[in-house]
C-alpha cells in the first residue's frame, strides 16, 4: 500500500479550510492510500494546516477496519513516532521513503503509483478547485471519478483481449 496527500485550493464555502505553509495554498489536504496499480483503498479529506501524520490516521483506520496488515509506503512527510505508534497499533507499518533530492522526482520502489493517481484524478475539473460543502460529497465525488477512470482502463483492457 503506498500512501500521500495532495493539497487542493478550495472556496470559501468549502467545510473546511486551511493554510498548507509549505505550498502557499489556502483549501483542503485529500489523504489517500492506494495499492499497487493506483486502485485505491481508503480516501479521506482534511483542512489544508493538518500535517500529513495526522490526516492519514483515519485512512489507516478505515484500511485496518477492512483486515489490511502490512507496509504502507510514503515519503518523508510520514516519519514520526506518534504516527509509527498509531500504525504500530493497527497492525501498518509505516515506511517513510525519500522519493526526490534537489527539487527532481525519483520514483522510488512503487511509491510513483500514488502520484500517477493524483494526476489521474488532475483530470477531472470538479476536484481542482474544492467546492464541495462537506467531507462526505467530497469523497464521494473522489470516488465517482476513480470509478469512471477504471472503468475505462476496464474497458480498454477488455476490447484488446477479444479477437479480432
Amino acid at each position: 500500500m503506498v500512501i500521500d496527500s495532495r493539497t487542493c485550493p478550495s472556496a470559501p464555502s468549502c467545510f473546511a479550510r486551511g493554510v498548507d505553509g509549505g505550498k502557499k495554498i489556502r483549501g483542503v489536504k485529500v489523504h489517500i492510500a492506494v495499492e499497487k496499480y493506483g486502485i485505491p483503498l481508503a480516501i479521506d479529506a482534511a483542512p489544508a494546516n493538518v500535517h500529513d501524520t495526522k490526516g492519514i490516521v483515519p485512512v489507516l483506520r478505515e484500511i485496518a477496519g477492512r483486515g489490511f496488515h502490512g507496509p504502507a509506503i510514503g515519503d518523508l512527510g510520514y516519519r514520526g513516532q506518534r504516527l509509527a505508534k498509531a500504525g504500530e497499533a493497527l497492525g501498518i507499518t509505516i515506511q517513510p521513503i525519500a522519493r526526490g533530492r534537489d527539487g527532481v522526482f525519483i520514483p522510488t520502489e512503487i511509491a510513483w503509483v500514488v502520484e500517477r493517481s493524483f494526476g489521474w484524478l488532475s483530470r477531472y475539473r470538479r476536484l481542482n478547485t474544492i467546492v464541495e460543502r462537506t467531507k462526505e460529497h467530497l469523497v464521494a465525488f473522489i470516488e465517482i471519478a476513480f470509478i469512471s477512470i477504471l472503468s475505462r482502463r476496464l474497458k480498454r483492457l477488455v476490447t484488446q483481449a477479444a479477437p479480432a
